[in-house]
């Protein structure tokens, strides 16, 4: 079965909608979002305009700030911590990557925590591996919203992750670790025959190494679920902007997977539904 992570992310969206206006009509307050795009990458300034889409969908305050990309990583900071000082404001997105002079650890350590819905502060991530209070990064955290909705229980289940990044692979391994499923972390590194072995044995696959189609689907145990959160654009002769692909093998795994999701439509929309929803808690984090 086809993981439908677009249908899925507008019924969150549906119902965060009707949440905020609750919200706004009780507190007198407007979830706001700040989004911060550093020079002209057409990818970026895709995210960012599907990111403020859903924000005026759902009846947030979106504030944009476009910075050219000479822009210095001093300036940048002082942007952050106008924004974290600034009451209205609920979320930071500093959308990456940066212009190759910059810091990224840097900038994203100077939002403030209780303003970082991305969830990639380093303090957000140490707050998920010990189960405190704090933001989850969004493709993680859709991730599992999706075996949630789909009734899939990670309990005692085999999991492998392959990917280690601080933004999907290790979050998403740290949550599947908390479901109580049996974790593996394996990424481009791992020998081949190794990597072979631990997804021909997992009940749960989650490709995010961002390389297309590094996994064969031949390699998937019949009936497992598949998450590929890898993105990749590669040539087509019938499409001049060529096509997107995942990590996995689809056409092969979907025959043997007993879930998978697709690619697009995946976990691309439930990124920024989990975006949107961090943003929400934020906001009422702020009034409470």
């Amino acid at each position: 079965m086809i993981l439908d992570g677009k249908a899925l992310a507008e019924r969150i969206k549906t119902a965060l909608t009707e949440e905020t206006a609750e919200f706004t009509a009780e507190s007198g307050v407007t979830p706001c979002l700040a989004t911060v795009l550093v020079g002209e990458d057409p990818a970026s300034a895709v995210y960012v305009r599907s990111k403020r889409r859903s924000c005026a969908k759902i009846g947030f305050e979106s504030r944009h700030h476009h910075l050219p990309a000479e822009t210095s990583q001093a300036d940048l900071v002082q942007l952050v911590e106008d924004l974290n000082s600034d009451a209205s404001v609920h979320g930071i997105l500093v959308q990456l990557p940066l212009p190759s002079q910059m810091d990224s650890d840097a900038v994203i350590d100077a939002i403030a925590l209780h303003k970082d819905v991305d969830g990639f502060h380093p303090r957000s991530v140490g707050h998920l591996a010990l189960k405190k209070e704090g933001f989850v990064s969004c493709t993680p955290a859709g991730i599992m919203r999706l075996l949630e909705e789909s009734g899939i229980d990670p309990s005692g289940k085999r999991a492998v992750v392959v990917g280690r990044s601080a933004i999907v692979g290790l979050p998403a391994a740290l949550l599947l670790t908390h479901a109580n499923a049996t974790v593996t972390v394996c990424h481009s590194r791992t020998a081949r025959e190794d990597l072979q072995a631990a997804v021909e044995g997992a009940d749960i696959v989650v490709a995010a190494v961002g390389r297309p189609h590094f996994l064969p689907g031949a390699w998937i145990k019949p009936g497992a679920v598949v998450i590929d959160v890898g993105i990749n654009r590669i040539p087509d002769p019938d499409r001049p902007r060529g096509r997107l692909v995942g990590d996995v093998e689809f056409e092969t795994a979907q025959e043997r997977a007993g879930w998978i999701t697709p690619v697009p439509g995946g976990v691309g929309p439930m990124t920024i539904a989990m975006l949107m929803s961090n943003t929400l808690l934020a906001a009422k984090r702020a009034v409470r």
